[in-house]
């Protein structure tokens, strides 16, 4: 008889798990909201709109389609107009430059910070013209930009602030005076998407945004739904971005769990800072000193020139490594025609070292021992 076994091979992120844990009760939601059939903005959605706001503390909360939808309203909510300037990190996933580009905007890259991996606010200043009308800071990984700089930088030459919230959620940042906003809560608009991987995640798209402008809110609301002010009357050109109730039904039941799940990801986090600490040419993430890191993504830097090779390796063994990003935003063809600058060192240089490892809600200590273990024999 054959009694060799074989070790499953692991998810970058366990959603099944996840979703096991809490199956009763979203299985009774989702049933109650089928029988409803308020499947579009219905009652789950304005409960989760009220547990939003409550939530992170901020005084309007609209729910629509997809994160990059959140970004356009934002941007189409504030008039840009085609041929304004925003300003964006050279080190993000394209939807943060991919609206832009769609309202015939003009993306400006610059470059980020080597530990943290956000947008450097020292480079900004430089990039801005008289056509600049808005920054978006990503806050990338889990953790917020340098939002206080920023904020300052953005007031001194009246400036749009729109925070890219969608790896983020649930991260706290302090200001120098003490005070501690949520993250996406602190420019003139935060976008988050509840994709299904995401810390607050879906089982299907799902978007956000925040602020605590009343009329920026409203207008956000009428351009979301084609432009209506009431059934039939259209007052703005608008979109068509909701967030159906089935989609509003898992995330209220996950809401409660939020900071739970992200001190779970945390604790992983710092699972793998202990076992990489003495490692030559593993360099753990840095966390900022003004913001708490909710850890989306476990990202590291691999400085010998072998990240591929262990990506490969690890592949082998059936655990799974991720590289966010490997082409620079300005190298990618679509995007090319608006950079007219030469290479950003740091951004090449993270597009050359940075791999992620499996994060979520769901790690317990003996996976974890098995992928360090892994990483630690092969490097």
């Amino acid at each position: 008889m054959n009694t060799t076994t074989t070790t499953p091979p692991l998810q970058m992120v366990d959603l099944r798990t996840q979703y096991h844990r809490f199956k009763a009760e979203i299985d009774q939601q989702i049933l109650d909201c089928i029988e409803s059939t308020a499947y579009i903005n219905g009652p789950a959605v304005k409960t989760l709109q009220a547990g939003l706001e409550a939530y992170l503390g901020v005084k309007h909360v609209i729910p629509c389609a997809n994160g990059t939808d959140a970004l356009q309203i934002a941007m189409m909510a504030l008039d840009l107009k085609p041929g304004d300037e925003v300003i964006v990190p050279a080190f993000t996933y394209v939807a943060t430059a991919e609206v832009i580009g769609l309202l015939g905007l003009h993306p400006v890259m610059v470059d980020v910070l080597p530990d943290t991996f956000n947008i450097d606010v020292a480079q900004i200043e430089a990039a801005i013209t008289p056509r600049t009308k808005a920054i978006v800071p990503v806050h990338l990984f889990g953790q917020c930009a340098d939002m206080e700089a920023l904020l300052a930088l953005a007031e001194r030459h009246g400036l749009y602030v729109i925070e890219d919230n969608a790896q983020a959620i649930g991260a706290d940042y302090t200001f120098s005076d003490g005070r501690v906003a949520k993250s996406g809560t602190m420019g003139h608009f935060g976008c988050t998407s509840f994709f299904p991987s995401k810390n607050l995640g879906c089982y299907g798209d799902g978007g956000a945004l925040f602020t605590n402008d009343d009329a920026l809110a409203a207008k956000a609301r009428l351009i979301a739904n084609h432009g209506q002010s009431r059934q039939y009357y259209h007052d703005a050109i608008g979109i068509n971005s909701r967030l159906d109730s089935l989609q509003a039904v898992v995330l209220n039941v996950k809401l409660p769990h939020l900071d739970a799940f992200n001190a779970t990801r945390r604790a992983a986090a710092d699972f793998y800072d202990r076992a990489f600490a003495a490692h030559p040419h593993l360099i753990t993430p840095a966390r900022a000193h003004n913001s708490t890191h909710v850890f989306h993504q476990y990202t590291l830097r691999l400085s010998n020139g072998r990240r591929d090779a262990l990506k490969a390796t690890l592949a082998e063994q059936g655990i799974p490594a991720m590289i966010y990003y490997p082409v620079p935003l300005y190298k990618q063809l679509a995007y090319q025609p608006y950079w007219k600058g030469g290479e950003l060192p740091v951004t090449e240089m993270l597009c050359q070292e940075v791999f992620s490892l499996p994060m979520h809600s769901e790690l317990n200590e003996s996976t974890l021992e098995r992928i360090t273990t892994a990483v630690l024999v092969a490097e």
